[in-house]
């Protein structure tokens, strides 16, 4: 399999999601009826590739005589990770099919094939392509047919496959969306939890999230999930279930995943035996039948509150009881919830007393509104430990990370890797880990110096596409008159060009002498150097806005020669060839202010760390963390609210704003309006149709 850069993955999301939303719209379906069958044929691109591969595999291990010529068999393909596709399933064949074929029956008909002979996905793939019109399906099918989705793997379709349910999510297909935990939550449980070995449980799995990114953190540390752990799920939702057996299948991952309601079931009979559990669940049920659960051996700690009806008030400790029950003796548990939860009175203040009697509430993290798709509301991440150390068992961590996020949408916010990375090496600190949280300062501080020695070649790049432009427009200004006021933009021009490319030469100098080794990894020799590359992260943010200075007076005098100077009546004025260098230049300025950026970025983060935790050891932070005891929650009416513990920051001047980065925020509002207007326009226009007007 090809590999994909990140970027390139990113716009190749972009590129596939606006031509499938496309095709949807002009087809007049909703986001709901278009979820499943995109999904689907996502599914059958993915495992072509994988049969395809697999294949090549086998027949290569056959010319070498290391398997025995004979019929295949789907055990063959399994062993590496793929399904013995039917041929009527595989994505070239359906593509080879005569025009005028009935795509949406061929689709049915693969789609049963599979079903056939893998049972995990048995009645749960999508059949309802007969509906669409032959052309609709004939371009989605090339949508996914591309050069670079014939040769990808895995990890790209299951980006692929992630972000199709996010944006699915965003429009409110699938019951709100509330199928799908965004990615920035689940991966910030996994990182507290680890879930590396033995039974991963989600009581309310949606779309399997939660196991996928499991997946990704055992990969991350060299293993794979089916040597590693065994997956279980509930989902009480149909539609849901289908959806995380094919994501499932998607990642070429198997579990036990069965249609429940754990309100009322334990199909599994996984009580006490979980080494770890992760869930979102629904937030805030006032259904639950009090009479069918009193007696439940999950609910330990008693019912947190039972109205008229006889149902309970609110489910959320519930939930909260079920995860704490179904944990084995050295468990651990990771799962969202609601921030109504963390301080609620009565009932339910009760149940959290217990649970914090017991000494397994591990870590505490508040989230900020805008996290989800489809809800603006904040929330907490919870986490038990049952294996938490007699040191510990009397303390919580609170960590209040309503300060942490970036800016995705208007709408939508999430956590960098860094910034996730970040909140993790506070979990680190509190567990005693020292030596993780100084391996990811010194990653940083890698990376910073990594980044800067790239910044040489981009100035070198970036020269030569500047110097190719002010050349092919020389001729022409040297025919300017003296008193022509485009001979002051050309002076304006120089001067900057000169000021930022000798600022450039200098700092790649400073680089080769002063930043380019490394020190050791001890938290002395960290700080040493992070005290060094304040400088090289200063020095790097001012010459982006030189770099775009220089873009900037150079793309003017330009458009002034064209409007002003008639310079495109000039015999040496060739606009296209002009037009073409500006694009280059532009593409080489973008080039050396992201690596300008990129180094000052990561000096930032380990800056982040060792300036709340300077001695590598956890201190209480005002307005992000800090640890309590027992007490301290007993004081507070046992409240798990972080906020209520950590503080406020104390105001600063944030010496390091990045005003760029101001403005991309406002422009992805911006961007936003509009399109929310133009979706709005054509709603408006159809209702005017509609009415004869």
């Amino acid at each position: 399999m090809s590999e994909v850069s990140f970027d390139s993955i990113a716009r190749l999301e972009t590129d596939l999601w606006g031509a499938a939303d496309n095709l949807r719209a002009n087809s007049k379906l909703t986001a709901g009826e278009y979820c499943m069958p995109v999904l689907g044929v996502i599914f059958l691109r993915h495992a072509t590739n994988r049969y395809n591969d697999a294949l090549l595999e086998i027949q290569a291990d056959q010319a070498a005589g290391k398997m025995p010529k004979r019929p295949l068999s789907a055990a063959d393909f399994k062993k590496r990770g793929a399904l013995l596709l039917p041929k009527e399933a595989r994505y070239d064949e359906l593509l080879k099919l005569p025009k005028g074929t009935d795509l949406g029956t061929a689709l049915v008909e693969a789609m049963n094939a599979i079903e056939r002979d893998f049972e995990p996905l048995q009645g749960q793939l999508p059949k309802d392509y007969t509906k669409f019109e032959n052309t609709l399906l004939e371009d989605l099918l090339r949508v996914f047919d591309s050069e670079t989705l014939r040769t990808a793997g895995g990890d790209v379709f299951g980006r692929i496959n992630e972000y199709f349910l996010m944006k699915f999510a965003m429009q409110g297909a699938q019951d709100n969306g509330e199928f799908f935990t965004p990615p920035s939550l689940v991966q910030t449980l996994v990182n507290v939890i680890e879930p590396d070995h033995g039974i991963v449980f989600d009581p309310a799995c949606g779309s399997g999230g939660m196991f996928v990114q499991s997946s990704h953190f055992i990969e991350r540390h060299g293993d794979t999930a089916p040597h590693r752990v065994t997956f279980y799920g509930h989902e009480y939702k149909t539609s849901n279930l289908r959806l995380a057996k094919m994501n499932l299948a998607v990642h070429a991952l198997e579990g036990d995943l069965l249609e429940a309601n754990t309100f009322y079931v334990d199909p599994h009979e996984l009580y006490g035996k979980c080494d770890f559990v992760m869930a979102n669940p629904p937030f805030n049920v006032d259904k639950v039948d009090a009479e069918k659960v009193k007696e439940d051996r999950r609910l330990p700690f008693g019912l947190p509150g039972v109205n008229k009806e006889k149902k309970v008030s609110n489910g959320n400790y519930l939930w909260i009881s079920y995860f704490w029950s179904y944990l084995n003796k050295t468990g651990r548990a990771g799962f969202v919830m609601s921030s109504q939860a963390s301080s609620a009175g009565h009932g339910e203040a009760d149940v959290r007393r217990k649970l914090v009697e017991t000494g397994d509430v591990d870590v505490m993290i508040s989230i900020r509104s805008n996290f989800f798709y489809t809800r603006t509301v904040p929330c907490e991440l919870w986490h038990f430990d049952k294996s938490k150390p007699a040191a510990r068992r009397d303390q919580v961590l609170m960590i209040d990370a309503r300060n942490i996020y970036r800016k995705v949408t208007r709408k939508i916010y999430d956590f960098t890797p860094e910034q996730q990375q970040n909140l993790t090496a506070i979990v680190w600190l509190y567990r005693g880990q020292t030596d993780r949280f100084i391996a990811l300062v010194q990653q940083y501080l890698d990376r910073t110096l990594a980044e800067a020695a790239a910044i040489a070649g981009k100035s070198a790049t970036l020269r030569t596409a500047y110097d190719a432009l002010v050349e092919s427009a020389e001729t022409f200004l040297k025919t300017l008159p003296k008193d022509s006021p485009l001979r002051e933009l050309v002076k304006e021009r120089d001067e900057a060009a000169t000021a930022c490319f000798q600022g450039l030469e200098d700092l790649n100098k400073r680089i080769a002498k002063k930043w380019k080794k490394s020190c050791e990894p001890k938290l002395s020799a960290q700080k040493k150097l992070l005290g060094a590359l304040d400088a090289l992260a200063a020095a790097c943010r001012d010459l982006v806005k030189d770099v775009d200075l220089v873009f900037k007076l150079a793309t003017r005098l330009v458009d002034a020669a064209e409007k002003d100077g008639k310079a495109k009546e000039h015999e040496s004025w060739d606009g296209r060839a002009i037009g073409r260098l500006e694009k280059e230049l532009d593409a080489r300025r973008k080039e050396i202010v992201e690596q300008l950026k990129a180094t000052a970025y990561f000096e930032r983060q380990a800056h982040w760390l060792l300036s709340r935790f300077p001695d590598a050891t956890l201190v209480a932070v005002p307005g992000l963390v800090k640890l309590v005891n027992r007490k301290d929650i007993e004081t507070a009416d046992w409240s798990l609210t972080p906020g209520r513990y950590v503080g406020v920051a104390p105001a600063e001047v944030d010496e390091d704003f990045d005003f760029e980065q101001a403005l991309s925020d406002i422009h992805i509002e911006l961007a936003d309006l509009n399109q929310e207007a133009v979706t709005l326009a054509t709603k408006i226009q159809a209702n005017f149709e509609g009415l004869g007007i």
